[in-house]
């Protein structure tokens, strides 16, 4: 459903035009420092703004309406809320019977019978990650002096980024990216077999951000190039100090120590100006769609700090399955 983790539980809610987004999560230890302020460094990050980003520009004000008392956490469920205040559904109402090729819009349609929020996509918009943003902020307090940091690797097939997004854009098309996260100083022993293993989690909540189509830790597909002799780390000492990183930080779905490696696939945004074929879902006939309102040319641009929001949820998740994480800070 809507809701993630099992000590450290989250629950996503808004839609991408409506009143509000946020999350509740619930399982935060008491006592953890807390402020508005802590959250503005991430949200920046994921606010648009940078050429080929959406021109809808939110405030993105986080508003915490529970679980915070004298700037501490108090171990009640903490509710964060964020306003949308710059929006414009007019752009989005012949998608209610033109669905984009590519996007949610027909699915929704299907199974929840027309009752869905079409507006901006609804509760399957990317504007929904700046709830997980908002979790991991909380999550990287948590987890401190641990790091966690992603970085945009390539878009568009090419690591000349910017050339890329303009030559995206002057075709009125999109592209997508790999964006690489690592987390270090985590330690050994992070993970539950069999179900809930290190790769599975994280696996789970980073295929939830809206636009990732793939998943892979360390040299993932690559390693299926390799032979034993060039994929296994070799093990230097009895605390498992490795020579290489080929695993990406995680054996048998448990960390290892080393550093955690993870790379994603975004694909690009479905809605672009260029025609494309779709159907008419009132008359049945086949129809082009030439979808306008704002849209990001390249969504991955604004994607690292969900990977690292996302990746930072898992690891506190698993830090207090672990007991690492105290469920009262002092």
């Amino acid at each position: 459903m809507n809701s993630f983790g099992r000590l450290f539980r989250l629950s996503i809610f808004g839609e991408s035009h409506g009143p509000q987004v946020g999350v509740l999560i619930d399982g935060c230890p008491a006592g953890l420092e807390l402020s508005a302020d802590d959250f503005e460094p991430d949200l920046v990050r994921r606010r648009a703004g940078a050429k080929g980003t959406t021109p809808r520009r939110e405030a993105d004000l986080p508003m915490l309406q529970s679980g915070i008392h004298n700037g501490r956490t108090t171990g009640a469920p903490l509710l964060i809320a964020f306003d949308n205040t710059d929006v414009r559904s007019a752009a989005y109402a012949p998608l209610a019977v033109t669905p984009r090729p590519g996007h949610a819009d027909l699915v929704a349609r299907q199974k929840f019978g027309g009752f869905q929020d079409p507006r901006g996509g609804g509760h399957f918009s990317g504007r929904l990650t700046v709830a997980l943003v908002a979790a991991g902020v909380v999550a990287k307090k948590l987890l401190q002096p641990a790091k966690i940091e992603a970085r945009l690797l390539e878009a568009g097939g090419t690591g000349e980024v910017d050339g890329a997004v303009a030559a995206a854009m002057a075709d009125q098309d999109s592209i997508g990216g790999i964006v690489e996260g690592r987390a270090s100083s985590l330690g050994s022993g992070l993970g539950e077999p069999f179900f809930d293993s290190a790769e599975s989690l994280l696996s789970h909540l980073l295929f939830a951000i809206p636009a990732i189509k793939g998943v892979e830790f360390g040299d993932g597909f690559a390693s299926a190039r390799k032979r034993g002799s060039e994929m296994n780390d070799e093990i230097l000492d009895a605390s498992g100090t490795t020579r290489t990183n080929h695993a990406g930080g995680v054996n048998g779905g448990i960390t290892n120590g080393n550093e955690l490696v993870v790379r994603v696939a975004v694909k690009p945004t479905s809605s672009i100006a260029k025609a494309q074929r779709t159907v008419n879902l009132e008359t049945g006939q086949a129809t082009e769609l030439s979808v306008g309102g704002r849209h990001d040319a390249c969504i991955a641009l604004r994607v690292p700090v969900v990977v690292e929001a996302a990746m930072a949820i898992v690891l506190a998740d698993l830090s207090l399955l672990e007991g690492r994480i105290p469920r009262v800070l002092r």
